[in-house]
């Protein structure tokens, strides 16, 4: 293990379960359980509000109609949140996957409102916020904005809610990332991957150097830990349920540790961290 480098916990989407995930319930229990970061999904309503959301509409799977009744995947993919206000897509319910907790899609603002007194009332460390735009360059104009616009408005969200010095951003789109880099250099940002890549060949896809290489854990060994090393990049990766791949993460060194299972990641941990 590298004693040198401290893994950090990232609640992926907050801290699911009976809760439903990417919800203020998730993000208020991954903040009580203790998680350095609060990681999320963000895309852009109808009448440009920053919501917290892994789609752009209304899956079928995890979420429920005004009327709280189950809606088809025909149904939810017609449910266009870029096309929608946010007075619509909050009449529709997000459920847990266990339990039948329900709650509404947030705003990011709300998440760090409800966050900011959850801190107060409990005296727990206030987490960073790891934001993932959703970015799909087939949804360029249909599902979402264009990646300069994207990256403007969460940008101008992020610094109206008091997150320009504790975030980081992260998308698998690099035309999103270079948009985010250009506009605000300061801010770290983290280059999501799917799938094995040569690591220059996919850093290659960026014009600059990002503060994070985010991959699947399956994807992570000691050699790319030793590129990344080398480049004086961090890693990032997700999303790590099991304790046996939780361990080997850390032993590693990974920087972060994205997982729906929190609270067993911070007891590996332990109290130091």
């Amino acid at each position: 293990m590298d004693a040198s480098v401290i893994t950090e916990v990232h609640g992926h989407r907050g801290c699911g379960g009976d809760v439903p995930a990417n919800t203020i319930p998730a993000f208020l229990r991954a903040t009580t359980a203790g998680c350095h970061w609060l990681e999320m999904d963000v895309v852009i309503t109808g009448d440009n509000e920053v919501l917290v959301s892994h789609e752009p509409w209304m899956d079928h799977t995890t979420c429920l109609g005004p009327d709280g009744k189950p809606i088809t995947e025909a149904e939810g993919r017609a449910l266009n949140m870029y096309n929608m206000p946010l007075s619509a897509v909050q009449q529709y319910r997000v459920k847990a996957p266990a339990g039948n907790a329900t709650a509404r899609k947030p705003t990011l603002a709300e998440v760090v409102q409800a966050v900011g007194v959850c801190v107060l009332e409990t005296g727990k460390a206030s987490p960073k916020f790891n934001i993932e735009v959703k970015s799909d360059p087939q949804q360029y104009g249909t599902y979402q904005p264009l990646p300069a616009a994207l990256a403007a408005r969460v940008l101008e969200e992020i610094t109206r809610s008091g997150l320009i010095d504790r975030c980081l951003i992260q998308c698998f789109d690099p035309a999103v990332l270079e948009e985010l880099h250009r506009l605000a250099p300061a801010i770290p940002l983290a280059f999501l991957v799917e799938g094995a890549h040569d690591l220059s060949t996919a850093l290659g896809h960026l014009r600059f150097t990002p503060a994070y290489y985010s991959p699947s854990f399956r994807q992570v060994d000691e050699a790319l830990v030793a590129a990344l090393r080398e480049r004086n990049i961090g890693l990032l990766t997700w999303t790590v349920n099991e304790e046996a791949d939780m361990r080997r993460m850390i032993a590693l060194g990974v920087n972060g540790l994205i997982t729906d299972e929190p609270a067993k990641a911070l007891a590996l941990l332990g109290p130091s961290q």
